[in-house]
């Protein structure tokens, strides 16, 4: 990879929301890390798309909510990029069982993977992003509002909200931009894991104002504009794209 070329990491993008951010950046003229812990293969035909936009891209293995296993990323993205212009927060996972069900381990493993994770990848990349940056991390709706079963992903959202707005505050003065972009219900896979999948596209379908629900494009598109310069005075702050469905009662 060129180390005079814009680099953008994205976790958990070989698949789903955070491929479509990869491609979109990848548009953007930036070169691409795309860190996976599961499917090798569905992460390099992520690469091998963005290769045929004409832009680089690697691919790094880490369970990003092990703090060991996210400084050996890093590392690795040293040694194969040699810089770091953007992070985006895109790994997620959590346990859906409503909240007496919950047990240690389901709220352990999901806040280790969306807050934890959020806060140690945004340390290492802050040390990397010397000449400024931007960091997007993304949330849910879940996070405000309740959501059937969604007691670990949604308070892991809500810890996920706070941290944007403190690492905002204190990574200004390194020239780093921090937000987040929380999305409506997204038809991708992980929404197979909702026991109430179909109820929640049909609601959301139905009730969403702009028409439509909302789709990866849409949040790509958001996070676009956020590690734009265009963007430069919006920090700390947690942008809503679901067309509006969460404006009703």
């Amino acid at each position: 990879m060129d180390p005079n070329t814009k680099t953008a990491l994205i976790t958990g993008s070989s698949r789903g929301i955070g491929r479509e951010i990869a491609l979109t950046l990848a548009r953007e003229g930036y070169q691409i890390v795309i860190n996976y812990a599961r499917s090798r293969t569905k992460a390099e035909e992520t690469a091998e798309e963005i290769r045929e936009l004409g832009v680089d891209a690697m691919t790094v293995r880490a369970n990003v909510s092990k703090q060991e296993k996210v400084q050996d990323m890093f590392a690795e993205i040293d040694e194969k990029a040699g810089r770091l212009d953007v992070l985006v927060n895109n790994a997620a996972s959590g346990v859906l069982r409503p909240v007496m069900e919950v047990e240690e381990s389901h709220w352990d493993w999901t806040m280790n993977t969306n807050a934890k994770a959020a806060l140690f990848c945004a340390q290492e990349a802050a040390k990397r992003m010397t000449d400024g940056g931007a960091v997007v991390s993304l949330s849910s709706l879940g996070a405000g509002r309740y959501l059937p079963n969604y007691t670990t992903v949604g308070v892991s959202k809500a810890a996920v909200e706070a941290l944007t707005r403190y690492l905002a505050v204190e990574l200004a003065p390194r020239g780093i931009r921090v937000n987040a972009v929380s999305g409506g219900a997204v038809d991708t896979d992980a929404l197979t894991h909702f026991p109430n999948r179909d109820e929640l596209l049909e609601d959301a379908s139905s009730r969403t104002p702009a028409g439509r629900i909302t789709e990866p494009k849409d949040l790509a598109a958001a996070v676009r504009f956020l590690v734009s310069e265009d963007a430069f005075m919006i920090r700390g702050q947690t942008i809503v794209v679901d067309g509006g469905i969460s404006l009703l009662a």
